[in-house]
């Protein structure tokens, strides 16, 4: 059996996701924003999701579990979900984003950020496309284009049926916004569809809030009823 190690804010109960060994999350910001930390077993280098906030606190939290960070991947480029994704990489770890979302790191207003703030610079920022797969420290990450709350929105599906980061797609019982300005109501119906095509076993890690599965959403969630 596969041990995994949980954290965060929030507790957790031990669980068993196939062959990741390293579990873990950072949420401690005003948008409570779910930066996720996995690894595979036998593996250090460590994937991490959405670093939104407190660059230092989050490097702290992988040298306690004696892990390295092998890539940054962005769900999407809003600021509580990128704003420190630069400063967290340095020079050494690529960062990864939609290219819809990458114009977000030269003009985060001119994008469509509702905010004339700046995201910290990325010295290696790479684009990913649908469909692409992500080969990290033993495990392999399915990128899958999901837009609507922004252009390049994505989400992750790790080694098939482990887990799904699904961003602000979708939450426990909620989904995404889908009413700011380079957002899209069109292609965020059709993302919500594409998400009811995955199994209903397949856990789902959000964005923001606790942990879910595809079926839990399906038969749950008020704003997914409907969408087929």
């Amino acid at each position: 059996m596969v041990s995994i190690v949980l954290g965060g804010c929030r507790g957790s109960s031990p669980d068993t996701m196939a062959r990741l060994m390293y579990l873990d999350f950072f949420d401690r910001n005003p948008y409570g924003t779910n930066c996720w930390l996995l690894a595979a077993e036998g593996s250090d280098d460590t994937v991490v999701v959405d670093p939104g906030f407190e660059a230092p606190a989050v490097r702290a939290m992988l040298s306690t579990a004696g892990k390295t960070p092998a890539a940054v991947l962005l769900t999407h480029a809003h600021m509580d979900h990128a704003q420190e994704a630069g400063a967290f990489a340095g020079g050494d770890t690529p960062v990864y984003v939609h290219p819809y979302d990458a114009p977000a790191f030269e003009d985060y207003d001119a994008w469509g950020g509702l905010s004339p703030i700046v995201l910290e610079p990325v010295k290696d920022l790479r684009t990913m496309s649908d469909g692409e797969i992500l080969s990290f420290g033993g495990f392999q990450i399915e990128v899958l284009h999901t837009p609507g709350h922004t252009p390049g929105h994505c989400v992750f599906r790790v080694d098939g049926d482990v887990m799904l980061l699904s961003g602000d797609l979708v939450f426990a019982g909620a989904i995404g916004r889908s009413d700011f300005p380079n957002s899209s109501p069109a292609d965020m119906r059709a993302s919500l569809r594409r998400f009811l095509m995955l199994p209903d076993e397949l856990p789902v890690l959000p964005g923001h809030g606790p942990r879910t599965t595809v079926g839990r959403e399906r038969t749950g969630n008020p704003f997914l009823q409907g969408i087929g």
